[in-house]
């Protein structure tokens, strides 16, 4: 595959002037003249247009939160600035100034460049692929982008990272105990022990010990959404289910508005590779999978708010249908899809929850694999996630033990039984279940210990992966709809088939009773929900009788 580095033509090319004459019918602006030097847009900036070139030079910079600085680009005639944030509104994560010359552009705000995409095919797939190509080389370059301080291996950081590159920022890790600038920083600053681990984001503001919803607020990533506005349809999960339907349904004209509580992708986002996906022979990564998904999104229209907490779904029988944020703001919608899928289940054991994030994880992304890359690592599951996660992790480390309950041939794909075959550092233990954990502070994770019907096997071990299932995430969905003993929501109560036993409320993937749990079949329930959406559309007009 080849690397951004090697595509400079397709990341920065050169309009024509016929096709710039063509893009200035979709101008959200009349041609601006920026001085030499005259800062164009900010890192940090919002709802920044894409700006058109049409005389001089506009320079392009990214910057971390040392200020460190770095030229990425210098557009001229016919080029043109942005990246995938120009299609959503949110944070800019580079800069752009005039030139020694100065220059003229005109910009396109993001609902022309959508247009534009959706009107003229040739120019748009141009410039969309050219967008997704420089986000790409952003998050491909180390020093650009946000910085966390601190000890790479606590939960906080392993979090803070996990969130920040599953949702496709550049970022970087200072271990202040190795890294004199993490260390002088903090000096600097005076910060408590208690105030670790720091996020540093590109204009410079400085986070301690921050939440997720922090981060993406000082990167730009949250935008607010108006309280008086009606959705056509709010779609709770960024999974491959909620995604599907976000891009079905945006295309097709309906006001969508996504929420996910954590990062896109869902659990399928977490995996290296999924191999048989429907046209991907060589597989694809769940984050590929969930970003080429969630830009289409965007491009056809839908907005998209994470990280965003829905906390309870209000069905009071009128026209509308409410959801409850953490932040205490309420959404409407005429319709809701519930597309939540699943959380992680976690083992009945002793001080599990001290050790998460700190040696034990529920998923196996690059972020888990460089902390254990090389050292001997412990994998409990016998499902396709978990041999997708060991035909990944495997290579990387010194030795893996595969801890299932029974055979693999009765719960895994044929092909992946076959890859982990012929892994010669791969020892399965058949039969044996998580017993207990040690540890402490400095060091988080140092043992388990296993049991099985032959006894009890202690393994000296800092990373444990456990994919043992999961149960449904519909707890803030159970006051308006009907679920089944396990948690999961019925379906096909209201007169459609994806329609649960509150009118106008869907479910779809892995939350959904009776589903099956592939990336496939979520994807299929994603764009079919979009049809019986319109009938029930159709059906909240009809005047009453």
């Amino acid at each position: 595959m080849n690397s951004p580095a090697d595509r400079k033509h397709q990341m920065f090319p050169t309009l024509s002037p016929a096709q710039i004459g063509l893009i200035r019918r979709f101008a959200s602006g009349p041609d601006r003249r920026f001085a030499p030097g005259e800062a164009v847009y900010r890192i940090g900036d919002r709802d920044v247009p894409c700006w058109i070139v049409v005389d001089g030079e506009m320079r392009v910079e990214r910057r971390d939160g040392l200020d460190r600085s770095a030229v990425v680009t210098v557009h001229v005639t016919g080029g043109f600035t942005g990246e995938v944030n120009q299609l959503s509104g949110r944070g800019s994560i580079a800069g752009a100034s005039a030139g020694e010359r100065g220059c003229t552009a005109f910009p396109l705000d993001a609902a022309h460049l959508r247009g534009l995409m959706i009107g003229s095919a040739d120019i748009g797939e141009l410039m969309m692929r050219a967008l997704i190509l420089r986000r790409v080389g952003l998050i491909g370059e180390g020093a650009a982008g946000t910085i966390l301080i601190g000890n790479p291996h606590e939960a906080d950081i392993v979090r803070l990272q996990d969130f920040l590159t599953r949702s496709g920022y550049p970022n970087v890790v200072f271990d202040p105990a190795r890294e004199d600038e993490g260390r002088s920083l903090l000096e600097r600053l005076g910060v408590a022990p208690e105030e670790i681990p720091l996020v540093v984001c590109p204009d410079g503001s400085v986070l301690r010990r921050p939440s997720n919803a922090q981060v993406a607020g000082c990167l730009g990533l949250a935008r607010p959404l108006d309280p008086q506005r009606v959705f056509d349809v709010a779609i709770i999960g960024a999974g491959p289910a909620g995604l599907a339907a976000a891009v079905y349904g945006a295309s097709e004209g309906l006001s969508v508005l996504v929420l996910d509580g954590r990062v896109m992708g869902g659990q399928a986002g977490a995996s290296a590779r999924i191999e048989n996906y429907l046209g991907f022979p060589t597989g694809i990564s769940g984050q590929a999978l969930a970003g080429r998904a969630f830009n289409q999104a965007i491009k056809f229209g839908a907005e998209i708010a994470i990280p965003a907490e829905v906390q309870r779904l209000v069905c009071n029988g009128g026209d509308t249908l409410l959801l409850q944020m953490a932040d205490d703001s309420r959404i409407r919608a005429r319709t809701v899809v519930i597309a939540a899928g699943a959380r992680y289940r976690r083992p009945g054991v002793t001080a599990l929850a001290d050790y998460e994030g700190r040696g034990v994880y529920y998923w196996a992304s690059p972020v888990e694999a460089r902390l254990c890359a090389g050292e001997e690592i412990a994998l409990i599951g016998g499902g396709n996630s978990a041999g997708q996660a060991i035909v990944y992790l495997a290579p990387q480390v010194r030795r893996l033990h595969l801890f299932v309950r029974h055979e693999l041939a009765q719960t895994m794909s044929r092909y992946l039984i076959d890859r982990i075959a012929a892994l010669d550092n791969v020892e399965i233990h058949v039969g044996a279940e998580l017993e207990g954990l040690e540890g402490n502070r400095e060091e988080g994770l140092t043992a388990a210990t296993f049991r099985s019907p032959g006894g009890t096997t202690r393994l000296e071990l800092h990373h444990l992966f456990l994919f043992i299932g999961a149960d449904p995430n519909s707890d803030w969905a159970s006051d308006c709809v009907e679920t089944d003993g396990k948690g999961f929501v019925v379906t096909g109560r209201a007169g459609q088939p994806l329609e649960t036993s509150a009118p106008g409320v869907f479910a779809i993937g892995d939350v959904r009773a009776g589903s099956t749990k592939r990336v496939a079949a979520a994807v299929g329930e994603g764009a079919a929900v979009i049809a019986q959406i319109h009938t029930a559309l159709a059906r909240l007009a009809e005047p009453a009788a």
